[in-house]
């Protein structure tokens, strides 16, 4: 999900080299269940690399992956169910991605909009969010947060399994909205 390009985005005294921490990130999603509540889910896997020019934005790159299978949902049966070829088909593609195809704005009102593939099906979207400034940790490492976000549709990514409801709607929304948390740290110690 492009929303982890964003992550690493900083307002840095000099160009840098950022990878996603895999244990300090995450991305989530939530959809309207049986038109009444919104059900959510976590991937708790999500790695990916920066390279961000504080002196030139537009000139950013960003690159992330989530790792299908660590789809949770609290619910194991429904885990399962999505992990199938009804939905994510992680047998055949493990992985969700992002590649930030243009990043403006500022850290307070960031806007990224990056190629997203789903299911082998790649589609453009725009995320929006609000980039930490970057500190030096306790190991001497800087780091940056991000939180994303955005919308798609499920269906544009081949995510097309629904049931519809006696009384009218279906069982699962087509609309999901996404959020990304993510910390990535500079590929080299911060300078002192």
């Amino acid at each position: 999900m492009r929303i982890l390009t964003a992550i690493l985005l900083s307002s840095a005294a000099f160009a840098a080299e950022y990878t996603i921490d895999p244990s300090h990130s995450g991305a989530s999603f939530g959809v309207r269940h049986m038109m009444v509540s919104t059900v959510r889910g976590h991937f708790s896997k999500v790695t990916g690399k920066v390279a961000y020019d504080p002196n030139n934005l537009a000139a950013s790159k960003v690159e992330a992956s989530v790792d299908v299978s660590t789809i949770d949902t609290r619910e194991p049966k429904r885990d399962a169910h999505l992990k199938s070829p009804d939905f994510f088909d992680v047998a055949n593609f493990p992985k969700i991605t992002f590649t930030a195809t243009k990043i403006s704005g500022t850290p307070a009102e960031l806007t990224i909009v990056g190629d997203l593939t789903i299911r082998g099906v790649t589609k453009s979207v725009t995320l929006t969010g609000e980039l930490s400034s970057p500190m030096k940790d306790p190991w001497g490492m800087q780091r940056c947060s991000l939180e994303i976000s955005g919308k798609i549709k499920r269906s544009e990514f081949g995510l097309t399994w629904n049931q519809a409801l006696e009384m009218g709607g279906v069982l699962v929304s087509d609309e999901v909205k996404l959020t990304v948390s993510a910390q990535a740290v500079a590929a080299v110690p911060a300078a002192a």
